[in-house]
């Protein structure tokens, strides 16, 4: 049995949690990163893949690009009959969002189709390069020229991480295949970002402006909260388990969003502010809810948390540490010396990074380039949604059996709907919570509980998820190490046992590339609704997307 190696582009936050998941889940390894951050491209690496040892050159390349050079030139020594090192099974693909859609195509391109892809959320930031996504992953020659849809050659997961917690596989299970409430009429989910988590990933960081096409936080962000409805609720994405029937019960017809930048505007800055622009020259540091000095110095590195977000502010912010202090062992818990030592020089590196900042008279293409993390929120040049729902409605198919009476009057149904509620200003942080009503009963859940109370006997029991190790429970309620393990299940199975790879892929991932692809286009047609202010017709709205790049 061959012991399954993957490549990590991009060493960030996301990478690192990949990264950890792989190496102490499951029996794969990390076997070479890509990254062109030498400090994090180290990080990575020493925890990961070398170890105390010297990287050789097959474990770490400068981005990319080189790693595709390297490994088409492995590929072009080995079929001359040259002997060569092994190459890696498959890659995950955790750079900035904004540049998957190159990696992918370049994996195309080289002809590369045969490694197995885990894709970080979102797949791309139009829906146009979602497209020419799926169609390149499914061509069936090797110059990508189109002959029609064909199997995919390798697994292709996306980080939708939201299936993949214990949490809602078994509520999933309990509404789908238990039917504990009957069948679902309607479900309402919220996603509480979090009042500082907002403001340091969506107004200071790297997601605050809109893409080209207008697209915002909803693709961003909660992506993976649209999915999370559409595999809640739509047969299309269905369970490994499922006999396929369900597919044919369920068509979706609208999509429909609205969405606000309510608070983070330079209409909102405290007149207490004055014309600081900057938290570290603000004369109401001290008072601000948003004192970036606070969120980060404050509530984080003098409290001995020195990962994320302190680590994202400062990503060589252990370099200026004293030995043990905020360290972490690979598997996430803290060493036994943390917290002790003086750490001035760490709060100096911070502040520094915090005090930078631009004026009028910076170029904007310099302001967008990077984060401003101690920028003030009010005048900060993010233009993302910070409060924002979406609509979907679905028809039940078949139509039910005419009854003998006269149908009602502009009576529409049966169907089902289902909103998500995306909104900055919460206590929680990223705590999702909702309700689901069926015919035969409701269910409300948080992230680690689930109440349902049952209509014909009038009895409500608490269900309370067994907690999960603290590492895996920080990670997205355990939603990375699932998604990890189903990856790296699905790669085992084709690669050391043989299985067909829509088989695994059903199997392991438990949704196609097809799946994913339609998931994404529910998000932008959801934007669309919201710039537009209309509703839209998913039938014609995504036959005339795929007939427009000849799908």
């Amino acid at each position: 049995m061959k012991q399954l190696t993957f490549l990590i582009i991009g060493a960030g936050s996301r990478g690192s949690a990949y990264a950890r998941a792989i190496t102490t889940s499951t029996p794969a390894r990390i076997g070479a990163v890509a990254e062109p951050d030498p400090f994090k491209r180290r990080v990575l690496g020493e925890r990961y893949i070398w170890g105390e040892s010297s990287p050789e050159s097959s474990q770490e390349f400068d981005g990319w690009e080189s790693w595709i050079s390297y490994e088409t030139e492995r590929r072009r020594r080995k079929q001359a009959g040259e002997e060569v090192e092994g190459g890696v099974d498959g890659v995950l693909i955790c750079s900035l969002d904004e540049t998957h859609i190159a990696v992918l195509k370049a994996i195309a391109k080289a002809d590369l189709l045969d490694l197995h892809v885990l894709c970080e959320k979102p797949l791309a930031l139009s829906l146009d390069d979602c497209l020419s996504v799926y169609a390149a992953y499914t061509h069936t020659n090797s110059e990508g020229a189109s002959k029609g849809r064909g199997k995919p050659r390798s697994i292709f997961s996306i980080g939708h991480v939201l299936r993949y917690s214990p949490h809602n596989t078994f509520l999933r299970r309990l509404v789908r295949e238990e039917k504990v409430i009957g069948d679902i009429v309607s479900v309402e989910h919220t996603e509480p970002v979090g009042h500082w988590h907002f403001a340091h990933s969506y107004v200071r960081g790297n997601w605050r402006r809109e893409t080209e096409n207008g697209d915002g936080s909803l693709l961003t962000k909660s992506c993976h909260d649209v999915d999370f409805l559409m595999w809640l609720v739509e047969g299309a994405l269905t369970s490994p388990t499922s006999d396929g029937d369900e597919e044919k019960k369920l068509r979706l017809r609208t999509v429909s969003s609205t969405g606000y930048l309510t608070q983070f505007t330079p209409s909102q800055k405290p007149p207490a502010a004055g014309s600081a622009t900057n938290c570290a020259s603000c004369p109401m540091e001290r008072d601000c809810t948003y004192s970036a000095i606070r969120i980060y110095r404050d509530n984080q590195l003098r409290k001995g948390e020195t990962r994320w977000p302190v680590n994202i502010v400062c990503a060589d912010i252990e370099d200026y540490l004293p030995p043990g202090y905020g360290k972490y062992n690979a598997d996430g818990t803290h060493k036994e010396t943390s917290g002790e030592g003086d750490i001035s020089a760490a709060e100096s590196h911070l502040l520094s990074t915090l005090k930078q900042d631009y004026d009028e008279n910076t170029p904007d293409e310099v302001i967008k380039k990077r984060p401003w993390y101690g920028r003030c929120v009010w005048e900060s040049d993010n233009d993302v949604m910070d409060d924002q729902f979406v609509t979907l409605a679905w028809d039940v198919l078949p139509p039910a059996p005419p009854s003998q009476s006269k149908p009602k009057k502009n009576a529409r149904g049966p169907g089902i709907t289902a909103t998500l509620h995306m909104i900055a200003p919460t206590q929680a942080q990223c705590i999702r919570r909702g309700r689901i009503y069926g015919t035969a009963g409701e269910i409300t859940y948080t992230s680690s509980t689930i109440t349902i109370y049952t209509f014909a006997d009038n009895q409500t029991r608490v269900i309370e998820i067994p907690k999960q190790p603290p590492e895996e429970e920080e990670a997205h309620g355990g939603g990375d190490y699932g998604l990890a393990r189903g990856f790296v299940g699905a790669v085992e199975k084709v690669v050391n046992e043989g299985w067909d790879v829509g088989r695994a892929q059903r199997a392991f991932v438990g949704c196609t590339l097809e799946d994913v692809i339609k998931s994404h286009g529910v998000v932008f047609a959801a934007e669309e609704s919201r710039r537009e202010e209309g509703v839209v017709r998913w039938g014609e709205w995504w036959e005339g997307k795929l007939a427009g790049v000849g799908l």
